[in-house]
């Protein structure tokens, strides 16, 4: 995929436009790694293409992520929105929206809302609006000027989707959305991309760029996936790590720390580790590719957020068989079931990650009954297939199909 008119916004096409359903456009703040847009991203692949088509618009751009799109047909706007509030970028929406004459406009979390009023005047007759989680600057959804926007835009939504029953609750009693207009989807995960390590499979066979010497046949790799963004608060799990190398001073040989990800905080708990004498112990990779056989390389999965909606990534570890440790904010207690899959935590307290990590690590029986337990809800409850499904339901019933 390359763009079309470097002049003009970046427009992206894969094949030509033949297919005559109709045409879903979903607005966006930037493609680039992430849960939402994984999560797009595994929808777009997996609606059946005679069902619906599919456009993208990106308010600000997009990046090699956008190469995980294997569907046709598939157009991809960026409109290259300037920091602050750029009134370029509506006018801009407006136009492509014109231009593209969707069926249905989607938009996600509170940086795309005001695409909704946009999307009304451009004729746009049905719109499905998506709550995803939240930023750090309000964890809990009770910003008085976000809520009071996201209250004047309401009306202009038809459908809600909420990915966890925290966000449909929320959006019910907080945001006075509709409760028949509001729809709950769990995110879904690729099962079979994301399956466990074998047993004779050698944990760091199929990984490039990782020293041969991360690994031992005694390793314990404690591992996480993510944006390293404020409120993924990724120094707590440094804090974290630390604590447990000064609790057991014989375990250095064998603790292993690997978080894959990039954003702002990846420098800051480089720094912290460097200080501390323990980067030969860790692995920080920056954004990768291979995320199935990296999480496949880990013994235990640990998410230590501020927040979050529904997470993508603990979907994903708990589908690799891995146990995981996380916070108990947002969706994660939906997910996790504690003492059975894994282990939730209070936030931002580190020597409480601490010991549930430690509790793991001294007991590798409970260590595998909890990965298997993971893989088998995720078996059971979290398939992609659902996921889709429940999608098609909200656009089928906004068109009246």
């Amino acid at each position: 995929m390359h763009p079309i008119d470097s002049s003009q916004p970046d427009e992206i096409k894969t094949g030509q436009d033949v297919c005559p359903a109709p045409l879903i456009v979903h607005v966006i703040y930037h493609l680039g790694v992430g849960g939402l847009e994984n999560g797009l991203i595994n929808l777009i692949n997996h609606i059946p293409p005679d069902r619906y088509r599919h456009a993208i618009v990106c308010l600000k751009g997009y990046s090699d992520f956008r190469r995980r799109i294997v569907r046709e047909n598939v157009e991809i706007v960026a409109l290259h929105k300037r920091e602050g509030h750029d009134l370029t970028v509506y006018f801009n929406l407006f136009k492509t929206l014109r231009r593209l004459k969707p069926d249905i406009v989607h938009t996600r979390n509170l940086g795309t809302m005001e695409g909704q009023v946009i999307a009304a005047i451009a004729g746009a007759r049905v719109r499905v609006h998506g709550e995803h989680g939240r930023d750090v600057f309000d964890l809990y959804g009770k910003n008085r000027k976000y809520n009071l926007l996201r209250k004047a835009i309401r009306p202009f939504v038809n459908h809600f989707i909420a990915v966890s029953r925290d966000l449909e609750s929320w959006l019910a009693t907080t945001v006075g959305a509709v409760p028949h207009r509001i729809n709950q989807i769990y995110n879904g995960v690729d099962s079979q991309r994301f399956h466990p390590r074998h047993q004779t499979e050698d944990r760091g066979a199929q990984l490039t760029d990782v020293p041969a010497s991360f690994f031992s046949e005694n390793t314990f790799v404690i591992g996480s996936v993510g944006r390293m963004t404020e409120v993924k608060n990724f120094p707590s799990l440094i804090q974290a790590f630390l604590l447990l190398l000064k609790e057991v001073p014989s375990a250095q040989a064998h603790l292993r720390l690997m978080i894959v990800g990039d954003g702002n905080a990846r420098q800051a708990c480089r720094e912290m580790l460097r200080s501390a004498g323990a980067e030969a112990l860790a692995l920080l990779p920056g954004e990768r590719a291979d995320i199935p056989q990296l999480m496949r390389a880990m013994d235990l999965f640990v998410l230590p957020s501020l927040g979050e909606g529904i997470s993508n990534t603990i979907l994903e570890a708990m589908s690799t068989g891995l146990p995981v440790v996380a916070t108990r904010v947002g969706g994660n207690a939906e997910l996790v079931k504690d003492g059975l899959t894994g282990m939730l935590v209070p936030p931002d307290e580190p020597a409480a990650l601490m010991k549930a990590i430690l509790w793991y690590y001294r007991n590798p029986d409970l260590l595998a009954s909890h990965g298997r337990a993971a893989r088998q809800q995720i078996e059971t409850g979290f398939s992609i297939e659902a996921m889709t499904q429940g999608y098609i339901r909200v656009y089928d019933k906004a068109l009246g199909a």
